[in-house]
């Protein structure tokens, strides 16, 4: 079991990043330097997505074949995203 400490951690990392993407949208980095501040900001959901899905979902201690079956479906899930997208344009 993950002890309360590890929670703490995880939970104040996942408080700065949200502050920190937070800062970046509000900083005018979207008008300016958008590719910049879109990286900064898709990489802290990321890292955010790992640590809920790993330590608060518990798919750190599930079998292999369940995070892949996860992950087959996100990228089925992207897939069609940017299927859409394309035919939007």
């Amino acid at each position: 079991m993950v002890s309360l400490k590890t929670y703490t951690i995880i939970y104040v990392a996942l408080f700065i990043s949200a502050t920190v993407q937070v800062l970046v949208e509000f900083a005018g980095w979207l008008s300016t330097m958008y590719w910049v501040a879109f990286w900064i900001i898709m990489i802290l959901s990321l890292l955010k997505a790992v640590l809920v899905a790993g330590w608060f979902q518990h798919l750190r201690y599930d079998p292999p074949s369940l995070s892949y079956l996860i992950l087959i479906g996100l990228g089925a899930a992207l897939a069609l995203t940017l299927a859409a997208s394309y035919s939007i344009q």
